[in-house]
């Protein structure tokens, strides 16, 4: 059994088939995982959480930010925007945002060494610590009350974590965390504003690293496999394996064979979905 793990589709549909028929998948016996975003601004959403959805069970699968907003627009809590109006007109699309509602925000393995959080795990967090967290957001994701809590978490986030704060609060961190964190100070406060590429020299006279360089970053048992970082682009070293190389913006859609000492790194260039600005 191969396992891949695969960064963010955003709904680029036929790209990712092409990668999945590049590295061979096959679902009756490889594990694919999906490191959030599947959804949202390319043309293919629903043809993306169809086929996900039809190959369930060989999957695993994170939520993004952009995941979550879509369950927030079926909810009523947020407005839809043009790619996802065919999966709300779907006779099916009910049933496949209830999947996605019930999908983790972490995912691990520690056989493989691997953890997978869409954003990352938060600098402020040791293993267990994220574990906890992120099981406690996904029992109010997945609760009855979900569409009021999502309407508290889409209000002003918070960038530093407060075992002492309001629970709410916590869990604005929590959830940020793991679907939007990109940059943070050397104290672990989360830079929510900046999007761009670290090697941005702006960046360094804010005092701003990537999360994962953050000087205070709890150890981990296990390597962080990431997308949401389009401009960061693909990465690996001894701790982490950031995989969101831009396919929605017409760069490459990329998978990293994670059952091997050494991940394969299989790319398809893609030709972009979206034209609207970052």
């Amino acid at each position: 059994m191969a396992v891949w793990a695969i960064g963010d589709i955003q709904g680029c549909f036929d790209s990712f088939l092409e990668l999945l028929e590049k590295i061979k998948f096959n679902p009756k016996q490889d594990q694919l995982w999906v490191a959030g975003d599947l959804v949202n601004r390319g043309d293919k959403s629903l043809e993306t959480l169809r086929y996900l959805y039809g190959i369930r069970d060989s999957i695993k699968v994170v939520l993004g930010n952009h995941d979550v907003a879509l369950i927030a627009v079926c909810a009523g809590v947020k407005k839809p925007n043009k790619s996802l109006l065919p999966i709300l007109k779907d006779p099916q699309g009910k049933r496949l945002v209830e999947w996605l509602r019930h999908q983790p925000f972490l995912h691990w393995d520690y056989q493989l060494g691997y953890a997978m959080a869409h954003a990352g795990i938060s600098p402020q967090f040791d293993f267990g610590t994220a574990i906890t967290y992120a099981k406690r957001i996904e029992k109010r994701l997945q609760g009855p009350n979900y569409a009021s809590w999502l309407k508290s978490m889409f209000k002003k986030s918070s960038n530093t974590f407060d075992a002492k704060a309001h629970p709410l609060d916590i869990e604005k961190y929590i959830l940020s965390s793991f679907t939007r964190m990109r940059f943070c100070e050397d104290n672990g406060r989360l830079d929510f504003k900046q999007k761009g590429s670290p090697s941005m020299l702006k960046l360094e006279y804010k005092g701003l690293k990537p999360w994962f360089a953050c000087p205070t970053r709890k150890e981990l048992a296990v390597k962080v496999v990431f997308g949401h970082w389009s401009t960061l682009g693909f990465y690996h070293d001894s701790h982490v394996l950031a995989l969101d190389t831009g396919c929605l913006w017409g760069k490459a859609l990329t998978a990293a064979r994670l059952d091997q000492s050494d991940p394969t790194i299989v790319q398809v260039k893609c030709k972009g979905c979206a034209k609207a600005k970052r």
